[in-house]
């Protein structure tokens, strides 16, 4: 079994993209491992690089159920010079959404403020519970939603229509609980079934 890094936070994605970072950035990468480093949160996936248009610094966490291998949510910072916007990320261009969320954060300083700035805000976030609501029929899951339990955030969800009850599908639609091409949405169903906690900060 490979041994745990003492500070598994914020690694360089590519080791070789250390060499394009300016001497602010990387001070700022420096100040922020640093500062994870005393985090007391559950583990999650993390690294420091850039977007895909390469148009700034990139810090992301990326939440899932570990479980079931499925990615909820990525969040993270883009800092350029003197300024850092953290948010939800979309897609995996890792953009900043166009109209910010709820959990929107932007300030400025210097690099050692804008990683205690960005360091404070992922602590906060990671702390944040998250829950799985299942639906079930004939024994079987067919729907599921991932969202922080304190505030009810959606972060993702599934429902396959092979499983759930007849018709259902049909009348989910037509009461216009679908988005995009029919992606049929979970906020028809109702309670559900079961609730799973599948991250805290303390022991669950």
């Amino acid at each position: 079994m490979a041994a745990v890094p003492e500070n598994p936070w914020f690694e360089i994605d590519d080791p070789d993209d250390e060499f394009g970072f300016s001497a602010a950035e990387l001070a700022f990468a420096a100040a922020l491992r640093e500062r994870a480093g005393s985090w007391t949160v559950p583990l999650a996936h993390s690294w420091v690089g850039r977007p895909e248009d390469d148009s700034s610094l990139l810090a992301l966490v990326g939440l899932s159920d570990q479980g079931y291998r499925i990615s909820l949510v990525d969040i993270g910072v883009h800092v350029i010079g003197s300024t850092v916007r953290g948010d939800r990320l979309c897609n995996q261009l890792y953009f900043l959404p166009d109209q910010p969320t709820d959990l929107a954060m932007e300030a400025t300083g210097s690099p050692q403020e804008l990683a205690e700035h960005t360091a404070t805000w992922f602590e906060a976030v990671l702390r944040k519970p998250i829950v799985r609501h299942e639906w079930e029929h004939n024994g079987q899951v067919y729907a599921d939603r991932y969202l922080f339990a304190d505030t009810g955030e959606g972060l993702c969800q599934s429902y396959n229509q092979t499983l759930a009850p007849q018709g259902q599908a049909e009348n989910l639609i037509a009461a216009g609980h679908v988005r995009g091409r029919n992606w049929i949405q979970t906020s028809g169903l109702g309670r559900p079934n079961r609730v799973v906690n599948i991250r805290c900060h303390v022991e669950c």
